[in-house]
């Protein structure tokens, strides 16, 4: 299921016209998937009613095309309420066959009443006003028709023997109202009960509010020409996407086949972040985890983590000091990949262990994302071969999770600072902080974040040069290069405390494997939120999910992945 954005699509249907391919042909291709549907809908009667709202943009003439067709093949009754007037070409088509048209205006007091009078017979409603590239706020002739359409249905809902009668709302493309670029809805949005799109999926179709109010979505082929060539892969995540990216576990395997994971975690306000993200890295499949926390947390966590190895960290008061930085740099050559933040905490000798931990200098090469094999060795100016210099230590692959992410956001080009291609995974309000996103009018920056977080995701890893995994409703996974997956996962289960940090485990255990970031991200988010609908199943309802329900679900949602 791919997705592009309004700007993307309009540059794919420019190339197949280009190509030869023309507009009027994909009107045509859409026009004919939306009548099909709409047949499939129909109650099995010819007495079956289909009102089409029509705009004036080529969303209308898709719905316009159908309608056509559907005059055309079946005996069903047809009604307009339409944007268009009766100098319409095509309007006019329909006038003359005596097909009933209502004019749609703002001063015309009828015309709302028989808007409301037409929505308590109909069986079917198209959905056509308006496609991807409407942009927020509507024009008011639009509210109106919207607002007398909901008007028209409230009344039908309050006749006992219209309310049992079922009626569906197709939208063509996406639901009037909801911006395609980034799932915002205007008020007057009516939910569909079905959504067809056509080609691919636009980031209002993935992210809320607007996918909320797709009903069932479907995704209908324009027939493109084979020669007209994708933007770069953005993608909705299934199992078939995820099923060839878990690693094998061969007979002969030992710990150090399944990597080695590396978890700087904790501090003494924030303890269970610790067990639930080792723990979670263990479950995923990594071989070894080491925790480096506080010392005083490891007499504490030790018998809740029984398979874990351990690093004691110094620390102010129980918050990870900076002389600890130095023991974690030494310690990095022997993991495969590492975490760090869970339960840091965000005090001022944890501020400077960060510093420390990621200096910034700006006269260094970013480093570089794989490592060459070493040059032989030269030769001295006796002919002996020179004594060896030291290799440069160099991080494993990173994830940088919760509070550190919340301290680079306090440094200076914070992103200077660490290797190409680590993973953030910020969730929208550490994303603001990242971002440096701050509040405009009455809307916190948490919700400016919410408000694009399709878009800004994937300008925010490109600008960064990381893989970024913007959590909440549908996670969004963004790499550098441009490639993007949204995780199909929306559930209150993991609007939980905690749920973080197991995602955070997940995402590292899986790179401990040797999974590329964009893969080791894309997979744990996948397996963490089918967790997250496995805990759900097991308990009944999603009030009472904990995260270390989502944690001890993750070898069932393993178990569903890899079979």
């Amino acid at each position: 299921m791919r997705i592009v954005t309004v700007e993307e699509m309009r540059a794919l249907e420019a190339a197949a016209d280009a190509a030869g391919y023309s507009y009027k042909e994909m009107m045509e291709t859409a026009g004919r998937a939306v009548a099909d549907r709409i047949k499939v809908l129909l109650p099995d009667t010819q007495e079956s009613r289909v009102l089409f709202l029509i705009g004036k943009g080529n969303n209308g003439g898709d719905g316009l095309v159908a309608a056509r067709m559907l005059k055309d093949e079946t005996v069903m009754t047809i009604g307009f309420v339409s944007l268009r007037d009766f100098s319409d070409e095509q309007i006019k088509l329909f006038v003359t066959e005596n097909i009933p048209c209502i004019i749609f205006s703002n001063d015309k007091y009828t015309n709302y009443t028989a808007t409301r009078t037409v929505m308590k017979r109909a069986d079917v409603v198209v959905d056509a006003v308006l496609g991807t590239g409407a942009k927020l706020p509507l024009r008011e002739d639009v509210q109106t028709l919207l607002k007398m359409v909901k008007q028209g249905l409230d009344e039908r809902n309050a006749i006992p023997q219209l309310r049992e009668k079922p009626i569906h709302f197709l939208a063509v493309d996406i639901p009037s109202g909801v911006d395609a670029d980034t799932g915002q809805a205007a008020p007057e949005t009516l939910p569909a009960t079905e959504t067809i799109t056509f080609e691919a999926l636009k980031p209002g179709h993935v992210c809320y509010p607007g996918a909320g109010l797709l009903g069932t979505l479907m995704v209908a082929s324009l027939e493109l020409p084979s020669t007209i060539n994708y933007p770069t892969l953005q993608q909705v995540v299934t199992l078939d996407v995820v099923r060839p990216l878990m690693p094998k576990r061969p007979a002969d395997a030992n710990k150090g086949t399944f990597g080695k994971a590396l978890v700087v975690a904790g501090s003494g306000q924030y303890i269970g972040a610790v067990a639930l993200a080792a723990e979670s890295a263990y479950r995923v499949g990594a071989g070894l985890v080491t925790v480096a926390t506080p010392a005083p947390n490891v007499g504490l966590l030790a018998p809740r983590i029984l398979e874990a190895t351990w690093l004691e960290l110094s620390h102010e008061y129980g918050a990870i000091d900076e002389s600890a930085a130095d023991v974690i740099w030494d310690r990095f050559p022997d993991y495969t990949a590492a975490l760090i933040g869970p339960g840091l905490g965000t005090a001022e000798a944890t501020g400077a262990f960060m510093d420390v931990l990621f200096p910034l200098d700006d006269k260094a090469d970013p480093l570089p994302t794989t490592y060459p094999d070493p040059p032989p060795p030269s030769m001295a100016m006796d002919g002996q071969p020179a004594a060896p210099t030291a290799p440069e230590i160099k991080p494993p692959p990173l994830v940088i999770d919760a509070d550190a992410l919340n301290l680079l956001a306090k440094m200076d080009a914070w992103w200077k600072r660490l290797p190409p291609r680590t993973i953030l995974t910020p969730h929208p309000g550490e994303m603001a902080r990242l971002a440096n996103i701050e509040a405009q009018g009455d809307k916190s920056p948490s919700q400016i974040v919410q408000r694009n977080r399709y878009l800004l995701a994937r300008e925010k890893a490109r600008a960064w040069n990381c893989v970024l995994v913007l959590k909440g409703a549908n996670t969004i996974i963004a790499d550098p290069d441009g490639r993007v997956a949204v995780i199909p996962v929306a559930t209150p289960a993991l609007s939980r405390a905690g749920t973080g940090d197991v995602l955070a485990g997940a995402i590292v255990g899986c790179l401990a494997q040797g999974l590329d970031p964009f893969d080791a991200a894309m997979l744990a988010a996948f397996i963490h939120g089918t967790a997250g609908n496995v805990a759900t199943e097991r308990l009944g309802t999603t009030a009472s999910v904990l995260a270390s329900d989502v944690l001890h679900a993750i070898p069932a949602a393993i178990g569903k992945v890899d079979g």
